[in-house]
């Protein structure tokens, strides 16, 4: 009996030839889509548009409680005693008791400028030249304050005030040396110093001097 050729079997494992691109190149593996991107979170402070920031309330400041002024500062609110020194001399010596005065103070450090010398009598040899070439002239020397300035009681109101103040109390009436003794007191900053009697002194100022 002739042999009957079996038939071919087709395993499982043969399904046929792949599909491959017709470009011969492997597909590309497809890139995974991302999700919905979550929303990012709000910035804090940010909430809207900047806003000017309110201004800051400070308290008031308690001026009750500041110090008082010290120095000279505190000159306008309190009157400043000058110091007193007397120097004792006769009518003829007071004027050159003040001279001496002077030469002491300048040289102990005192600017020219701080001081002042008042007669109650006769005119200062110097004022009495100076006087001679007008008033406009004697009194810009004052106003200059660069020297020892000298007057006497009937014009020395005019006189502004300086550190030192000396009187030569050199005769004159009681009125002029009352006067002179007076504005030297108001006018003297720190030093005021009298050269004279000291019981005609007395007599005018009282026994505290």
């Amino acid at each position: 009996m002739p042999l009957i050729p079996e038939e071919p079997q087709i395993h499982e494992s043969a399904q046929g030839p792949r599909a491959t691109p017709a470009s011969g190149r492997t597909a590309p593996t497809p890139r995974p889509v991302p999700g919905p991107r979550p929303a990012a979170p709000s910035r804090p402070g940010r909430p809207g548009p900047l806003r000017p920031a309110p201004p800051v309330q400070r308290a008031p400041r308690d001026v009750a409680a500041e110090p008082a002024p010290s120095g000279p500062a505190a000159g306008a609110a309190t009157a400043v005693t000058p110091q007193l020194q007397l120097i004792p001399a006769s009518v003829e010596g007071a004027l050159d008791a003040a001279e001496e005065a002077v030469d002491l103070l300048l040289d102990s450090g005192r600017a020219p400028g701080d001081v002042l010398v008042i007669t109650t009598g006769e005119q200062h040899p110097w004022a009495a030249h100076e006087l001679s070439f007008g008033e406009a002239s004697y009194w810009a020397q004052h106003d200059a304050g660069d020297d020892v300035f000298y007057t006497d009681a009937t014009i020395a109101a005019r006189a502004a005030s300086r550190p030192v103040v000396v009187v030569a109390v050199n005769g004159g009436p009681e009125a002029a040396a009352v006067s002179a003794l007076s504005l030297a007191h108001s006018r003297a900053g720190a030093l005021l110093i009298v050269c004279g009697d000291p019981q005609r002194i007395n007599s005018v100022l009282g026994a505290g001097v």
